[in-house]
C-alpha cells in the first residue's frame, strides 16, 4: 500500500534526494490512473482552458471551473497530494481577495493546496493564505496567466538581471511560505542554483534536471497533440494515433454492421 502523500513528505523528498513527480489531471478517470501509478503530485492545472476547453490561453478559465475538475480528481485520488492553480483574476486585486477565493477553492474542491503566479507581487497574499491554514506552491519563470504581459511563451531568465530577479522571487516566495515552487521554462543554470539555495522543492517543466522535481502537462506526455511539439516535453506513447485508430476501426465495423456481433448482442 502506498503512503499517501502530504507536505511534510514531499518536502521530505527534497531532503532525501530524492526526486519528485507531478502530472496533470482534470478529471477522475485520469486522477484515478495517475494515483495508482504513484505519482506524487496531480496539478488541476488552469492549462485545462487550453487542453480540456480548447482555448487559446489560460485566462479564461474562472474558479467554479477549477473547482469543478479538482473535485472529479479528488474522486479519483487516495494517495497523491492534489494542488489546483488558482486562477486569473482570483488573487491579482488585493490580498483579502485572494484569500477569500483561496479558502472558496480549497474548501469546496477538498484539494490539498493551491497555487499562484508570480513572485514579489503576490508575497503578501501568500502569507496570508498560508496563514489561513491553506498550503501554497508558487510558479515563476514563464507564467502563462501574463502571457500576453509577457509576448510570448520564450525561455524567461536569459539575462544575468533577469536571474537575478528571478532568484530574488523565488526567496520571497519561501520566505512567504510556499510549500514548493514550480520554475516554467527557463534556462537549467539558474533552475538548479535555485533548487540548490531553497529548502523547499522546486519542481521544474523546461528547466532542466537540477529542479527537485519535474510536472508535465499529461495531454503531452501522451501524445494527445501532434501539433503541440516544445522541446521540454517527452512523449512517451503517442495517444492520438492510438485512438484515432480505434475510432476509425469502430466507424468501420459499424458501416459494415459488423458491430455489434452475435457475442456482443442480447
Amino acid at each position: 500500500m502506498q503512503t499517501k502523500k502530504t507536505i511534510k513528505i514531499i518536502q521530505a523528498l527534497k531532503q532525501e534526494g530524492k526526486s519528485i513527480s507531478m502530472l496533470t489531471a482534470y478529471d477522475f478517470t485520469t486522477a484515478s490512473l495517475l494515483d495508482a501509478a504513484g505519482v506524487d503530485m496531480i496539478l488541476v492545472g488552469d492549462s485545462l482552458s487550453n487542453v480540456f476547453m480548447g482555448n487559446e490561453t489560460t485566462i479564461a478559465v474562472t474558479v467554479e471551473q477549477m473547482i469543478y475538475h479538482a473535485k472529479a480528481v479528488m474522486n479519483g485520488v487516495k494517495q497523491a497530494l492534489v494542488v489546483v492553480d488558482m486562477p486569473f483574476g482570483s488573487y491579482q486585486i488585493s490580498d483579502s481577495q485572494a484569500v477569500e477565493n483561496a479558502i472558496h477553492i480549497f474548501k469546496h474542491s477538498a484539494a490539498h493546496a493551491v497555487k499562484l503566479e508570480g513572485g514579489i507581487e503576490i508575497a503578501s497574499s501568500v502569507q496570508k493564505i498560508v496563514a489561513a491554514g491553506i498550503p501554497v506552491m508558487g510558479h515563476l519563470g514563464l507564467t502563462p496567466q501574463s502571457i500576453h504581459q509577457l509576448g510570448s511563451y520564450e525561455v524567461q531568465a536569459k539575462t544575468t538581471e533577469a536571474q537575478i530577479n528571478l532568484m530574488e522571487n523565488a526567496k520571497a516566495l519561501e520566505a512567504a511560505g510556499c510549500f514548493a515552487i514550480v520554475l516554467e521554462k527557463v534556462p537549467k543554470t539558474i533552475a538548479t542554483e535555485i533548487a540548490l539555495n531553497l529548502k523547499i522543492p522546486v519542481i521544474g517543466i523546461g528547466a532542466g534536471n537540477g529542479c527537485n522535481g519535474q510536472v508535465l502537462v499529461i495531454n503531452d506526455l501522451l501524445g494527445m497533440n501532434p501539433g503541440f511539439k516544445p522541446k521540454f516535453v517527452r512523449k512517451y506513447t503517442n495517444l492520438h494515433e492510438v485512438i484515432s485508430e480505434a475510432v476509425s476501426a469502430f466507424i468501420k465495423d459499424v458501416q459494415l454492421k459488423d458491430f455489434p456481433n452475435d457475442q456482443e448482442s442480447y
